[in-house]
């Protein structure tokens, strides 16, 4: 049937026509959709327009336009119209939706539009249909649109359907132009409405029973996108955004069917039913479908909001910049964040070199940049990498590696940047076991995220704890990986292991640490459900645990990566009664791991290089250090996207051998930071040359793996002028580091945990094992060393690592006598050293 011989039937048969033909229409199964939509409200416009002839027919005395605006009848008051608004305006009329209609007078005649107005209002009402009415002058609608945003929000999707055309489009007209001229004010509201809203009712995209009109990403944000682009301020991304409201009003209009209620609540127990109504195969796809779409609207909305407060705020500053500028056009500035990558009008966006097509690694680079400032990803940032960025190659260079583990450890600001990504399908073509967990519901009470965003959640929760493992990068790693065989039959954790091996191996993990992930993800519910569910009085219990974990090292990770999960998981999954039991668990099994008899590390220093010897040698002879800078590759790849016989670079490898002084590591590191030189690992030991008679004392020799934060590499000659001056004291480092950071302030978004330095307990028989867990930082290295010198201790070797945004640093220390500091003096050496850190 279609529309119009719907629509003849009820002007045919007046109010019981209607009826009839709504409840035809309605159960109608070819007809759903916009199409079903789109005949209820042309069938409900002709039943109001004929209750409006009615009502003006009965006056006699006046003319009024018919419909389509042409030609006029005797009957009526002269300057009446009636009007749809809100949601029946744009057409949307789920089966229970509410008619917000308007009545609209030019004021002279009120008794005869108060009557009009029975005529209209009471047949509605006769046949139980919710009605939102108002009868206002034109001169009213304007005054309340002012006084009332919500108001001035239905009056701008304001749809003629009887009387004066003429009326109702001055008041479009009126309506429009005072939206445009009020959006810098009125926007605002509009946004404070929408975070509001968001903090009562949560996110669309996570809720198990989600509110599909009031929930963040639902109907009520779709609809304050179109407010924005009509007040020609800014304007949403258009792409999905069509098809991401029509998904959403479909399942209202199947919810409103099944339960026969003017409700949008999408509750469990109705998911069933609404998924058969729209033909999908359970529930959960149901839920899988609402979810996509939110998470459109919600990402549509982010973007949105964002422009607006930059056009604001560029019209607020704009005219103080042309009066400082005499007049000029302002520029705007650009402060580089990363190779590729930099800051602009509170956005991160690509430099204008970048060259997405011929650098892989750019969207994990600026993703862990936009993260670590706290700033959010531009979308032309995002769609010009996914459009022209080549596919990484397999397995990931180590850049990429430490970008991914950077962007996991940045804390809250990860979820955003996170989202950004995946909108643009970026995340998918990173990590293609993605696509499974991605909008997967959880239909479990403790569960408050999709898998997706659990995951996500997950890592937040794990970056907090990256001082309490000495491999933050694996916990990250696990973190984000754990639930990764949800998307798959059977046991998740089983699943979960066989897939974390290949995407490991993918990333460029090495064998042994793809083991420990693929440990880690297996036993991720091990500790909590052992301490929860078992005797730990009971040996075997402990016994059987330390023999699944296999390590103390993969037992840190667990514990961490166990509360992480619990904690993301929700409020429910974790209490300071689980915490105990698991730490008891913990430390039980440990003891296991570690038996009566401790292993003994390996030898704390290994035999030199010959061009290692050669440049001690070089270095005791001129009596000054000796530098040796050449970039590291790996044999070339089997990959096809990367040419045959092409190596693959790893960084640049410094060698510095110097005569053993005081103030070497913190010379070292400070002029690596003042030529912003990012240090990824490092090595420092004292070497011994073999013809000890001929060289009078040992030689420090510093194995260094680093690279530029942006441009190019200084060359060696300079750093070794810049490092000679900062032993002889010539360079102030500290004031250098100092001016740099006042004039360019690092921005960081993160709040990191701060820094936790500790002695590590019978770790060497030939010194003290200082253990340093900070965020990484320009000279963070610079400022240990110093640390340690003014402390009075000397540094037997150090070794330093850079695990994305973490800093893992054992450095061993002795007494001027050579032998390891009494227990009470370390103690005191890491409680200094903490404090400086965290200063």
């Amino acid at each position: 049937m279609t529309s119009t011989h719907v629509r003849t039937q009820a002007d045919d048969s007046g109010p019981s026509g209607y009826a009839a033909a709504r409840l035809r229409l309605l159960q109608e199964g070819a007809q759903s959709g916009p199409p079903r939509r789109t005949a209820l409200a042309e069938l409900t416009d002709d039943w109001l327009r004929g209750l409006f002839d009615a009502g003006t027919g009965e006056k006699g005395a006046e003319r009024l336009p018919q419909k389509g605006g042409g030609g006029r009848r005797e009957g009526g008051p002269r300057g009446v119209s009636l009007v749809a608004v809100g949601g029946y305006g744009r057409g949307e009329l789920s089966p229970r939706s509410d008619l917000d209609l308007l009545l609209l007078h030019d004021g002279s005649d009120t008794d005869a539009v108060a009557a009009l107005a029975d005529r209209i209002w009471y047949p509605v009402w006769d046949l139980g249909l919710a009605l939102d009415h108002s009868v206002r002058t034109p001169a009213e609608a304007r005054k309340t649109a002012g006084e009332d945003l919500k108001v001035q929000l239905g009056l701008l999707d304001a749809r003629h359907i009887a009387g004066d055309l003429g009326l109702t489009a001055g008041l479009r007209t009126a309506v429009l132009a005072d939206w445009r001229n009020q959006a810098p004010k009125r926007l605002p509201e509009l946004q404070e409405l929408c975070v509001g809203r968001a903090e009562r009712q949560g996110e669309l995209q996570y809720l198990l029973e989600p509110d599909l009109k009031e929930a963040r990403g639902g109907l009520r944000d779709a609809t304050a996108l179109r407010a924005v682009a009509a007040s020609w301020l800014a304007d949403a991304p258009r792409e999905g955004l069509a098809d991401a409201r029509r998904r959403l009003l479909d399942v209202r209009d199947a919810l409103h069917l099944t339960t026969g209620r003017a409700t949008d609540r999408l509750a469990l127990q109705e998911q069933d039913q609404v998924a058969a109504e729209l033909g999908l195969l359970d529930a959960d796809t149901l839920l899988r479908q609402v979810y996509e779409a939110a998470r459109v609207v919600s990402y549509a909305s982010d973007v949105t909001w964002r422009e607006v407060g930059r056009v604001l705020r560029s019209r607020a500053v704009r005219p103080r910049l042309r009066a400082m500028l005499g007049g000029g056009k302002p520029t705007t500035e650009r402060s580089p964040l990363a190779e590729g990558v930099v800051e602009q009008d509170g956005e991160v966006v690509l430099a204008r070199a970048a060259r997405p097509e011929r650098d892989p690694v750019l969207p994990l680079r600026a993703a862990a940049a936009a993260a670590q400032a706290g700033l959010p990803l531009s979308l032309h940032a995002v769609r010009r990498m996914a459009a022209g960025a080549r596919p990484l190659p397999t397995p990931w260079p180590a850049e990429a590696r430490e970008q991914l583990v950077t962007l996991l450890g940045s804390g809250r600001p990860t979820v955003d940047v996170w989202e950004a990504l995946e909108a643009e399908g970026l995340i998918t073509r990173l990590l293609p076991d993605w696509e499974r967990v991605r909008c997967r519901p959880q239909r479990n009470a403790v569960h408050i995220w999709t898998v997706d965003r659990h995951l996500i959640e997950t890592a937040v929760r794990a970056s907090e704890f990256t001082r309490r493992v000495h491999r933050p990068d694996l916990l990250l790693v696990a973190a984000l990986l754990h639930d990764i065989g949800k998307g798959w039959p059977g046991d998740h954790s089983v699943a979960g292991e066989i897939i974390v091996k290949d995407v490991a191996a993918r990333i460029g993990f090495d064998r042994d640490d793809v083991a420990v992930l693929a440990a880690l993800v297996r036993h991720h519910l091990l500790l909590v459900e052992t301490a929860t569910r078992r005797d730990l009085e009971d040996p075997a219990t402990v016994r059987s645990v330390a023999e699944a974990v296999g390590s103390e090292g993969t037992l840190e990770l667990l514990h961490a990566l166990t509360e992480a999960d619990a904690l993301a998981t929700g409020p429910a999954a974790w209490s300071s009664w689980r915490a105990s039991l698991v730490a008891d668990l913990v430390k039980r099994v440990a003891a296991v791991l570690s038996g009566d008899a401790p292993e003994q590390p390996a030898a704390d220093a290994e035999a030199p290089t010959a061009e290692q010897e050669r440049l001690a040698i070089e270095a005791f002879r001129t009596g000054g250090p000796v530098l040796a800078l050449r970039a590291q590759t790996e044999p070339p790849g089997e990959s096809e996207d990367k040419p045959s016989g092409e190596p693959e670079p790893l960084g640049v490898e410094l060698v510095i051998a110097v005569p053993d002084q005081p103030g070497v590591l913190p010379a070292v590191a400070g002029v690596l930071a003042v030529h912003r030189l990012t240090v990824r690992t490092a090595e420092l030991r004292a070497l011994e040359l073999p013809d000890a008679d001929a060289f009078d004392g040992p030689v420090l020799l510093l194995n260094w793996r680093v690279a530029a934060e942006y441009g190019s590499l200084p060359q060696a000659a300079r750093l070794r002028t810049d490092l000679v001056r900062a032993l002889d004291g010539s360079l102030d480092i500290a004031s250098r580091l100092a001016e740099r950071d006042a004039a360019y302030p690092r921005r960081r978004g993160v709040l990191a945990p701060a820094a936790r330095v500790t002695v590590a307990p019978a770790a060497s028989h030939h010194a003290t094992v200082i253990e340093v867990r900070a965020q990484d930082a320009p000279g963070l290295l610079f400022r240990i060393g110093r640390a340690l010198e003014d402390a009075d201790v000397q540094v037997r070797s150090a070794h330093v690592s850079t695990l994305g945004a973490n800093a893992v640093d054992a450095f061993y220390v002795t007494t001027a006598k050579g032998v390891p500091l009494p227990g009470e003096e370390a103690a005191a050496v890491a409680r200094a050293l903490e404090e400086t850190l965290r200063g």
